[in-house]
């Protein structure tokens, strides 16, 4: 599991401590040209989070090449950079000038900002292109502002996405007290912070289920309890956000609380956990020593049914089965299945076909 920032929820140049305290460092969306992002107020705190509208101000990506980027390969953290464009054409340029950049561990693809007017629509189109232009892995950032965000990432998958960020912000909007005008210039801007965290995990489960790719989630993470709840509805890996305005030695707290609560869980490593909340087992029986009832549950990757029996042993080692196969989704299933029989040495255990 890798601890990374939320994009914009950090200057690493300006508070390099905390940066190298994350397993990767996330840029500020950069695009194509500079960016001055929208006027002031761009920033209110409301309850339960935050609001932002700052519209992607940013140096563009020539000036961000030649003097960002250096000095961010000098603190001593992976880098993962975000970019944002208004064309596909723009995507595939940003990301082939990244191409080449030994800085760059992974790229981002901001294809949601809430704060700006002319957003592609096209998440297929966009990653298709990007994935033409790199060799760098690919992340894809998602809006959880749309009707079937399983969809859009299954769409990414099929155009190549290395794995997806989710989620981006919502728009949501603040009035002032004594004004009963919008506290923001630009109106409504990105909703972040605690209020965001149950949006977030609907996303991460929905399209961990969907698509098994390696997902980062993002939303409300305030303590080591909400990063394992995004790591079980399916997140690889977990970005701070609006936490890191308030309390910058988050990162440190929030591994030590995440630690105390796998152990607590006693599924050993915290990838084990990963998906969790995709499985099912039946209420613990009346009866002492009495097996559990099998209940059925869909695998994360959708490729059948199977059953599941006495609590998480047989589900940890069927993960490090599937994750050890690096097969795609659709034909991790059989794998899973003979890593069951194997460590529980059981016959009761069903497929029952593609759901």
């Amino acid at each position: 599991m890798k601890l990374l920032n939320a994009s914009g929820c950090l200057d690493a140049l300006t508070a390099p401590e905390v940066a190298r305290s994350l397993d990767a460092f996330v840029t500020k969306t950069v695009t194509p040209l500079p960016r001055d992002g929208n006027a002031p107020p761009r920033i209110a705190e409301v309850e339960h989070g935050m609001l932002n509208s700052i519209g992607l101000a940013n140096p563009g990506i020539d000036r961000f090449l030649a003097h960002t980027l250096p000095r961010l390969g000098e603190l001593g953290v992976p880098v993962w950079v975000s970019v944002g464009a208004f064309a596909i054409a723009d995507y595939a340029h940003l990301c082939d000038r990244l191409d080449d950049r030994p800085e760059v561990e992974a790229i981002e693809l901001n294809v949601s900002c809430p704060n700006v007017d002319d957003v592609p629509a096209s998440v297929g189109e966009i990653v298709a292109a990007s994935r033409a232009a790199t060799r760098k892995p690919l992340y894809t950032k998602l809006s959880p502002a749309t009707a079937d965000i399983a969809e859009v990432a299954r769409a990414a998958q099929e155009a190549g996405t290395d794995g997806l960020s989710l989620v981006n912000t919502i728009l949501g909007l603040a009035l002032d007290e004594q004004t009963l005008r919008p506290r923001l210039s630009r109106g409504a801007g990105g909703l972040s912070g605690a209020a965001l965290k149950p949006i977030a995990l609907a996303a991460v489960y929905a399209c961990y289920a969907a698509t098994g790719l390696p997902v980062v989630g993002m939303g409300g993470i305030a303590s080591g309890r909400d990063a394992l709840e995004l790591i079980a509805a399916g997140a690889e890996s977990v970005a701070l956000g609006t936490i890191l305005f308030s309390d910058p030695g988050a990162p440190a707290r929030i591994r030590a609380e995440l630690a105390s609560e796998i152990a607590g869980l006693g599924v050993g490593e915290t990838d084990n956990a990963i998906g969790l909340a995709h499985t099912e087992t039946a209420p613990a029986s009346e009866s002492p020593g009495a097996p559990q009832r099998c209940l059925p549950s869909k695998h994360p990757c959708k490729s059948s049914t199977f059953f599941m029996v006495d609590g998480l042993a047989p589900l940890v080692s069927m993960r490090r089965s599937c994750q050890r196969s690096r097969l795609r989704p659709r034909h991790r299933s059989a794998r899973w299945i003979s890593a069951w029989k194997r460590s529980s040495g059981r016959t009761t255990f069903a497929s029952a076909g593609p759901s």
